[in-house]
């Protein structure tokens, strides 16, 4: 099992957000290329720091760490899917939107709500780092993490926490099953 070597400082969360109606369109380069920007242009103003991500056709998982005292993830995603929306608006339509979602101003691209979890412990940082690398993997997107061209994992091979055949090996797999 990987160990972190670093203390939570800040509350940290794990997020769920969901492509709307789960269309398979959040690894397109327009919505990979927004996405990024969005979040370099939230962070500059509302810092955060971007633990571990994975980036899926349909949904996307983080963990970010908040600075102490800062609880305002809330603020920080609506600006994130305002700018991708906003960005990508030319290229991902309307797709059926109610007369309800326009009036809301809400957008084609993710679903109005996402899920979060406040990371406890280095336990549970470390089940959600590893949920997050073994993602591709379980969707039947890859063979192993290392082959997933949108996510963190490399960053934490580099970082000598996990080794480059993590997520492909019956460890992984069985780690998934605990």
């Amino acid at each position: 099992m990987a160990r972190y070597r670093r203390a939570l400082d800040g509350t940290t969360y794990f997020f769920t957000v969901v492509a709307y109606r789960r269309r398979p369109i959040l690894c397109d380069e327009s919505i990979r290329i927004a996405l990024r920007a969005a979040f370099e242009r939230v962070r500059a103003h509302l810092p955060f720091r971007l633990d571990a991500i994975v980036l899926l056709p349909d949904h996307l998982h983080c963990i970010w760490t908040l600075p102490d005292g800062d609880v305002n993830f809330a603020t920080r995603w609506s600006q994130i899917k305002h700018h991708v929306s906003f960005a990508c608006r030319d290229s991902h339509g309307d797709f059926n939107l109610t007369t309800a979602q326009r009036r809301r101003r809400e957008s084609p691209i993710w679903q109005r709500k996402y899920w979060e979890h406040r990371i406890r412990d280095e336990h549970d940082m470390e089940k959600h780092v590893d949920y997050i690398h073994y993602n591709p993997v379980k969707h039947g997107l890859s063979a192993d993490a290392a082959a997933w061209p949108y996510s963190s994992f490399k960053r934490y091979v580099d970082a000598g926490i996990y080794p480059a055949d993590w997520g492909g090996t019956d460890l992984a797999r069985q780690m998934m099953l605990e």
